[in-house]
């Protein structure tokens, strides 16, 4: 099989609607130019660019994988905003966050997951656990599911607490051999019963060319490292190693994902 360079549009903000409070990086709602509303994702948030950058390959690698996952744009943000905004913390975030940010369309009449409500087969729970290990992200958990119910289909939000190796980028080597002990906490842990089997399915399948056409989307402003000097050719290629040996010896969260199930079950 072969994937295609993602094509990521580009819109331009018009208007700022409000804030999500519920959000430790106040994502907004926003409308954009092309007729259509999104959650915004700020560069100059908390996690700042690397959480845009984890949103934007783990929103890419859920769709490879089948899953559903709103699409993603560039959103355009012009400095006018900060200056017409009344509340200081919203006014200090659209400050720095003037340019290329990462908008998710706004699913609109969605409804948060229900592990006790809402049901997930077994082979799209074992894909959601198998790329969440992967990812080694950490916010999939029953006290935040990022997960929606819409049309009574499950779609997959925010990836931003993802690979949180690229914070500091120490011991990234080490980091893509761990195992995920944080897979105990995963919501969907019980009902993912085929891991193995999707492993064996799709890691033959994320290459390396995958991977670096995924990679090559991220603008290079988002990938300039304050305080290093590394190009953002440099950080493409220590994204697509990371994979490229977490992919290769997947089997460590494998096992890890089968023990903790165990223990659970």
């Amino acid at each position: 099989m072969k994937i295609e360079k993602p094509e990521i549009r580009h819109v331009n903000i018009i208007r700022y609607i409000q804030p999500f409070r519920e959000g430790g990086s106040l994502p907004a709602l926003v409308d954009a130019d092309d007729g259509f509303s999104y959650v915004i994702k700020f560069r100059g948030a908390g996690q700042g660019k690397k959480a845009l950058i984890a949103e934007l390959i783990g929103g890419e690698l859920a769709r490879y994988l089948g899953l559903r996952m709103p699409e993603m744009v560039f959103a355009e943000l012009d400095e006018s905003f900060g200056r017409t905004e009344p509340d200081e913390e919203i006014q200090d975030l659209l400050k720095f966050s003037v340019g290329k940010n990462l908008g998710v369309h706004f699913l609109s009449g969605a409804i948060t997951f229900d592990a006790n409500v809402d049901v997930v087969s077994e082979e799209e729970a074992s894909k959601i656990v198998w790329l969440d290990a992967l990812l080694m992200n950490v916010d999939r958990t029953p006290r935040n599911t990022n997960m929606l119910i819409w049309h009574k289909e499950l779609w997959l939000i925010d990836h931003g607490a993802s690979l949180y190796f690229h914070h500091s980028w120490d011991n990234w080597e080490e980091q893509a051999l761990k195992p995920f002990i944080q897979i105990k906490d995963h919501v969907l842990l019980k009902n993912a019963s085929q891991v193995r089997r999707i492993d064996e399915e799709y890691t033959p399948l994320f290459t390396k060319e995958h991977i670096h056409n995924i990679l090559a989307i991220i603008p290079d402003e988002w990938l300039l490292q304050e305080g290093r000097h590394i190009s953002p050719e440099e950080s493409r290629a220590i994204y697509t190693e990371f994979f490229m040996r977490r992919i290769a010896h997947s089997q460590n969260f494998i096992k890890q994902i089968e023990h903790e199930r165990e223990n659970r079950i």
